[in-house]
This record gives C-alpha cells, sequence and structure tokens, in this order.
C-alpha cells in the first residue's frame, strides 16, 4: 500500500504522518466510523419522537466529524510547551463556563450541565476533563525535577476546583470519571499509600453524602436497586429496553434496522448506543467495539514503556485512562453493573460536545507519543 506521503516529505502534514501512531489513529477513525454507522441506525426513531427530520440527527453527527479530525490534527502537532499552556487555557475556559452554567445553564433531568447558544449547545465539563489530566500531569513533573515545588497541592487544587463546580451542577459521573483517573496518576507518581487510602476514604464518603445531599443522585440510584419501579422516561426503564436490546440481538443481531428497542429507547443515540449495537449487530459488534478500546489502552500503554519523559508518561496514561474508564462506565450502565451516569461512549455516542472534547484530549495523546526526529521537539 502506498503511503500518502514520502518519507522525505518535509511538509507539515509529511513530517506529522511520519511521526504520530498510525494504529492509535486508524483505532479511533475506525471507533469514529461505527459510530456513524451506529447514529444511522439508531437515531432517525428519535428524530421523530422528536417531530424532526429523520436524519436530523445522522447530518449533525457527519458535521462534527469535521472539526473531529480538523481537532485531532491540530493539537497533535503541538510540542509538549504548547500542549501545556493548551490545557491551561482551556481549563480557564471551561472554569468560567462551568460557573456561567451554574447560574444560566439549561437544567435536564434534574442537572444543569448545557449552556444553550442559540441552535447550540455546549457541555463545558467535557472539555475541562482533559485539561485537568494534564495540568495535573506538568504540576506532578515539576515537583519530580524539584522536591521543594508543591506539585502535589497544585494537581489537587486544579482537580478540586472543576470537581466543586460539577458537583454543583450535579455531575456525578463526571466526578468519579476525574476521580479515578486523578488516583491513576497520583499511584503512577509514586504517591504515598497512606494517601491514596486517605484519598479513597474521603471518595466513598463523598459517593454517600451526594446520596443523601442530591435528589437526582439519589434517584438514580434508587432505580437501580429497585427493578420494578420507573415509568418510560426513567432509567430503570431505559435499562430494562437496554437488557431486551441485547437477548434480542443474540450473537450476529437482527440486522441493520431491524431492530426495534430504539424506537422505546429516549436516548438510543447517544448514552445507549451500545445497546442499538447489540440488538442490531449482535454479540460480534459489541466484542469488536470492546476489542477496539482494549486495544487503543494497550497500545498507548506499551508507547509508554520506553518513555523517560515523566510528565509525558504521567499525561498520556492519564489521558488514555480516562478515555478506557469512561467506556467501562457507558457499557457497565447499559448492561445495568452500575446505575446509569449520562455518559457517551466515545467516539461513538451522538454529542458534539462530548466528541470534539474526546478529539482533543486524543490529540494529545497523539502529540506527546509521536516520534519526534532527532533534535527537535516539536513538527
Amino acid at each position: 500500500m502506498t503511503a500518502p506521503f514520502a518519507r522525505t516529505d518535509n511538509s507539515l502534514l509529511g513530517r506529522w504522518w511520519w511521526t504520530v501512531d498510525h494504529w492509535l489513529l486508524a483505532t479511533v477513525s475506525f471507533l469514529l466510523g461505527i459510530g456513524f454507522l451506529l447514529t444511522m441506525a439508531a437515531s432517525p426513531a428519535v428524530a421523530e419522537r422528536l417531530h424532526l427530520d429523520s436524519f436530523y440527527f445522522v447530518k449533525r453527527h457527519a458535521l462534527y466529524l469535521i472539526p473531529v479530525f480538523s481537532i485531532i490534527f491540530f493539537v497533535s502537532t503541538m510540542d509538549i510547551q504548547k500542549i501545556r499552556r493548551f490545557s491551561f487555557i482551556v481549563y480557564v475556559i471551561g472554569v468560567f463556563l462551568l460557573i456561567v452554567t451554574y447560574f444560566f445553564g439549561v437544567e435536564i433531568k434534574g442537572a444543569r450541565r448545557w449552556l444553550s447558544f442559540g441552535g447550540f449547545s455546549i457541555q463545558p465539563s467535557e472539555f475541562i476533563k482533559p485539561a485537568v489530566v494534564v495540568l495535573s500531569a506538568w504540576m506532578l513533573a515539576e515537583r519530580e525535577v524539584n522536591s521543594q515545588f508543591p506539585g502535589n497541592i497544585l494537581a489537587l487544587g486544579f482537580y478540586g476546583f472543576a470537581v466543586v463546580l460539577l458537583l454543583l451542577q450535579p455531575d456525578m459521573g463526571m466526578v468519579v470519571l476525574m476521580t479515578i483517573t486523578m488516583f491513576g496518576q497520583f499511584f503512577l507518581a509514586g504517591l504515598p499509600v497512606l494517601w491514596v487510602l486517605i484519598a479513597a476514604v474521603l471518595s466513598i464518603g463523598g459517593l454517600f453524602g451526594a446520596y443523601f445531599l442530591f435528589p437526582h443522585v439519589t434517584q438514580r440510584i434508587d432505580r437501580f436497586l429497585d427493578r420494578d419501579t420507573g415509568d418510560k422516561y426513567s432509567d430503570r426503564y431505559q435499562i430494562t429496553q437496554s437488557l431486551e436490546a441485547f437477548m434480542n440481538g443474540g450473537f450476529l443481531g437482527q440486522g441493520p434496522g431491524e431492530g426495534t428497542v430504539k424506537k422505546h429507547l429516549p436516548d438510543a443515540h447517544a448514552d445507549f448506543i451500545y445497546a442499538v449495537a447489540a440488538e442490531e449487530f449482535g454479540f460480534v459488534l459489541c466484542i469488536i467495539i470492546l476489542g477496539l478500546f482494549a486495544f487503543l489502552v494497550l497500545r498507548t500503554i506499551s508507547r509508554m514503556l520506553n518513555e523517560n519523559n515523566f510528565f509525558i508518561v504521567i499525561a498520556v496514561s492519564g489521558l488514555i485512562m480516562e478515555l478506557g474508564v469512561q467506556a467501562m462506565i457507558n457499557i457497565a450502565s447499559t448492561l445495568s453493573l452500575i446505575p446509569t451516569k449520562g455518559m457517551t461512549l466515545p467516539f461513538i455516542s451522538y454529542g458534539g460536545s462530548s466528541m470534539l472534547a474526546l478529539a482533543m484530549g486524543f490529540g494529545m495523546v497523539l502529540g506527546l507519543t509521536r516520534r519526534r526526529l532527532q533534535g527537535e521537539d516539536q513538527l
């Protein structure tokens, strides 16, 4: 197969092509392709229920793919310093938008997470996730160089401030995801075991507190525990329909467009798109999707085994951990293994904010893992 660029091509595109990990790029491209296919299968029924054009969500999903690939390319051309600065800018803007969301956001299903601008909506919390990971890695790396630098405290500060704003929405799913990622980063950075135990106790206490403080969280957990309650708009109803989709699909599925559960699932094109994959394409596609996520995580980890830059190891490990855990949470929710979290399946579910933020995070992974030519730190 002929490469799109010669190895001697010194253009920006040429140097980018020969330094990024083609396997990672191909895997994400494949996931995006599956996402578009499943959006075509799942979204027409949702659009018709909302009295929209049948291909309303399909068209919007296709349009999002253009900025998604553009963001991946743009961010992955950055060097280490630019990625750090870019993350700080994204964090500051994200914090500002989270504050604005608290006062002026749109409330959906008991949570205020969205800002609406004309015909578009944005979920700021999606963009702050990768920014916190990179900034935390930056602070921990600075502490590795200078033991007097309060890197641990600053990393916790970036994380903690964002978490407080997320709890005000509330968005417990995002808090759980960021907390797991933060634990992982601190563990890799050599956090003392005592700190890990204290943090674990505080996190468990926080989950219990959230149950009693936030009615939205209380309802979701109660519905998860009591499987006989819930109307057609509740989480329990959606889970029941989701499990039915898995039973209907079997090994090979009922065929593209032949599924029926999507007609009853309000979020068939978003949070429960994995159920649509199961019903229409069967166990085979579900395993393929799981395999792609597993390969993405393991391939990235393998790139870190020979990496000597402490910041890159902590940042990339955090970013890929965040992506992998998000996929696990979505799939586990769909299978009723945990309460629903309102979290998308990375690169597959419909959702502009999620897709663009994931593109930004993956662009950082590509940029930090790409092979740098001798004597240079950037393209």
